[in-house]
């Protein structure tokens, strides 16, 4: 019962002044309507620069008006005694504990992740189905920019429970693949040799890589796979369309028929 007590003690609902409360979360609540609309407002009839200023501005905004509203409602529910705020700042610390819990668990990956170096600014990673190159990493997290040209925020935390695949790691080297689905009745030596070829004279190959040409038969035809290191990593979009490109035209030259894969059928298999 001393714990009901205590609590009680701490918010005695005969000291609080429901009319004062009440108006303070019915003002925050119009502020933030009107900030809401307002900034958006003034954003869409802004210049470039100032409408993303703005647009920034509104969740900031928000949460300086939620603070505010607290700050002033906090002293008129609990009694501000020295038991009442140790209390409270016992129950708020251990909030925010769980609130913030997986932040710093990012903070401590981002520190195993300066020791470890899984990745590294111009590293090309892959992390849960998101590939791109890193542009930087801070302490929470790594910003990735994907071939479409968007920015992916991928906190440290993954380091726990992600499997991250690092295309180059750290060095100029990354393996590009081109893939080729035939019938299987063709000539494979010939349409290796002329694959091979295809990858010897492309302008964007790193001449000083292996190239190999791994060849499969699957039940529906033939697979095969040009691997190829292009000059730089950054080329290797354009290196893999130049394979598929050419590799395509020549195997038309060369009356080759392409497979018909089953919509249904998986292609790594």
């Amino acid at each position: 019962m001393n714990g009901v007590d205590e609590v009680k003690d701490i918010f005695s609902l005969s000291q609080i002044n429901l009319l004062e409360v009440g108006l303070i979360l019915v003002g925050a609540w119009l502020l933030i309507i009107l900030e809401q609309r307002l900034l958006p407002w003034l954003a869409v009839r802004s210049p470039n620069r100032r409408r993303h200023l703005l647009l920034a501005t509104v969740p900031v905004l928000r949460l300086f008006i939620i603070i505010f509203a607290a700050t002033l409602i906090v002293p008129r529910v609990i009694e501000p005694s020295f038991e009442n705020m140790v209390a409270m700042m016992g129950a708020l610390g251990l909030a925010l504990g769980f609130a913030f819990r997986d932040y710093v668990s990012s903070l401590i990956a981002g520190v195993v992740t300066l020791y470890e170096l899984p990745y590294r600014p111009g590293d090309w990673i892959e992390v849960n189905g998101t590939y791109g190159e890193v542009r930087s990493i801070k302490m929470r997290a790594a910003e990735i920019v994907t071939p479409d040209d968007t920015v992916v925020i991928i906190p440290h935390l993954k380091l726990w429970d992600q499997l991250i695949h690092n295309a180059n790691d750290g060095g100029p080297n990354l393996q590009c693949v081109a893939d080729f689905y035939l019938h299987p009745r063709h000539d494979a030596a010939q349409v290796r040799h002329a694959l091979y070829d295809v990858a010897l004279t492309s302008p964007f190959l790193q001449i000083d890589q292996p190239i190999k040409v791994v060849v499969q038969e699957k039940p529906w035809g033939t697979h095969y796979r040009v691997r190829a290191y292009p000059i730089h990593p950054g080329q290797q979009f354009a290196f893999i369309t130049d394979l598929t490109v050419r590799g395509k035209a020549l195997l038309t030259q060369l009356d080759v028929e392409f497979a018909q894969v089953p919509a249904m059928m998986d292609h790594s298999s």
